[in-house]
């Protein structure tokens, strides 16, 4: 969920500095989405994945962390070079921005609730957990940001008058859809969202927690996902008490303040979006080995096409100087 899809504006700062700070986010995006890039290859790649809802949900989250970083990305380059751009480009980039976002927590709430079904009614879960019902939950999951989300496109479509349409702005959200009344709309269901994720993932934790198997290996790692889900869940939420804090940070050291702002993009849009690969990219075990060898056939494949080009390159010469 996000009250800001970026939060970059135009300060006067250092040619140089900008350039590094452009530098530092592309490099971190490329990064997280070549990795994601490489998770979703290897879950379309074999059917141990894409029938299991577990990695359903998994790859879902990863889909939207690859649209979340991508969008969030674009504009923040765009905050430094364009500055200014058409509402109605505005609109598609913020809106497709904060569906992917307001999916992020209710992903992990469904992938908590799947853990717990898993731990805690082992012998129920391949009837619960269905393939046909998590492509049903994923298109829930959809059908409710829409609904948190579309709203404002259409109360600003009824209330605005159509110069601005066709205006130029910054493209914040606040920005784009500017009448105040859809301030308290967003806090209001925001606040709900962020209740029923936060008693789903603690009433889960718990009963793993404390359910007969605790000791068991499946359920202490469980328990760990589901703390990882939290801890990225939390750092998505920082952005409701980044405003008082900024505003502090902005009266008491101005000189300083869009280098705060950057660490605020860099903490809570980029690095929530890193923790994904590591939940089960890298801690699952059957992920991880399919990671691997994919990895290493791309590795195998790079080389021998390289010595196939030296050769052919080599055979070449020959025949030239021959």
């Amino acid at each position: 969920m996000s009250a800001n899809v970026t939060v970059v504006v135009r300060y006067q700062e250092p040619f140089a500095k900008a350039i590094v700070k452009n530098m530092i986010v592309v490099v971190l995006g490329v990064s997280i989405n070549y990795i994601n890039a490489s998770l979703f290859h290897t879950f379309s790649k074999h059917q141990i994945f894409y029938r299991n809802p577990r990695y359903i949900l998994f790859i879902h989250l990863v889909v939207n962390d690859m649209i979340q970083v991508t969008l969030t990305i674009t504009m923040f380059i765009i905050s430094y070079t364009i500055y200014q751009i058409y509402v109605s480009i505005c609109w598609a980039i913020i809106l497709l921005a904060l569906l992917a976002t307001e999916n992020t927590p209710l992903n992990l709430a469904c992938m908590a609730v799947e853990c717990y079904i898993a731990v805690c009614m082992p012998l129920r879960h391949t009837q619960i957990c269905t393939t046909r019902r998590t492509l049903l939950l994923i298109g829930l999951i959809w059908i409710t940001s829409m609904a948190s989300v579309l709203p404002d496109l259409f109360i600003t479509l009824a209330t605005e008058s159509p110069d601005f349409y066709r205006s130029r702005i910054l493209c914040l959200r606040e920005n784009a859809f500017p009448n105040p009344l859809l301030v308290k709309k967003r806090d209001a269901i925001h606040s709900v969202f962020l209740v029923t994720v936060w008693i789903t993932i603690f009433y889960t934790y718990f009963k793993i927690l404390f359910t007969a198997k605790a000791a068991s290996k499946d359920a202490k790692k469980a328990r760990n996902t589901i703390l990882l889900h939290g801890f990225q869940l939390l750092l998505g939420i920082s952005k409701y008490i980044a405003p008082p804090v900024l505003s502090g940070l902005k009266r008491w050291f101005p000189q300083h303040y869009v280098d705060y702002l950057f660490a605020y993009y860099i903490i809570v849009q980029i690095l929530p979006r890193s923790i994904s690969p590591v939940i089960y990219g890298v801690r699952d075990n059957t992920f991880r080995r399919y990671l691997k060898r994919y990895l290493i056939c791309k590795s195998l494949y790079s080389n021998r096409s390289e010595a196939s080009g030296n050769e052919f390159q080599k055979k070449a010469k020959d025949l030239t100087t021959s």
